[in-house]
C-alpha cells in the first residue's frame, strides 16, 4: 500500500476500538473533550507522518474546533484533510459531531 493510501486508511478508520456513541460519554449529544482527543490521538500518527499535526482547540456545541500544525498548517489539501479525514473520523466515532472547524 503506498503511503497515500495508508494516510487515507487511518484518516478513515481509526485503529483504537470503543465505540464513543454510548450515553455514558456522550453527555446530552453533546461531545466531550476526552472522546474527542482520543479520536484525535488515533489519527494523528497519519498526519504526523507528513509533518504535520492537530491541535483541539474547543468544542461549541456539536462544532470542533481545531488547528492544523507543521506541513498541515500551510497544505494545500488542508480542507480536505480537515473534512475528507478529521471531520469524517470524528462523526464516524461520536454522532453528536455535527461538524469540525479549522482556526
Amino acid at each position: 500500500m503506498t503511503r497515500v493510501k495508508e494516510r487515507r486508511t487511518a484518516l478513515r478508520h481509526p485503529k483504537e476500538s470503543g465505540d464513543m456513541t454510548r450515553a455514558a460519554g456522550n453527555r446530552g449529544g453533546v461531545p466531550v473533550r476526552p472522546e474527542v482527543e482520543k479520536v484525535l490521538n488515533s489519527i494523528r500518527p497519519a498526519l504526523q507522518a507528513d509533518g504535520g499535526d492537530v491541535e483541539l482547540v474547543d468544542i461549541d456545541g456539536g462544532v470542533v474546533k481545531v488547528r492544523l500544525l507543521g506541513a498541515c498548517g500551510g497544505c494545500p489539501m488542508a480542507t480536505m484533510t480537515l473534512k475528507g479525514g478529521i471531520e469524517a473520523a470524528l462523526k464516524e466515532r461520536i454522532p453528536a459531531v455535527e461538524r469540525v472547524e479549522s482556526v
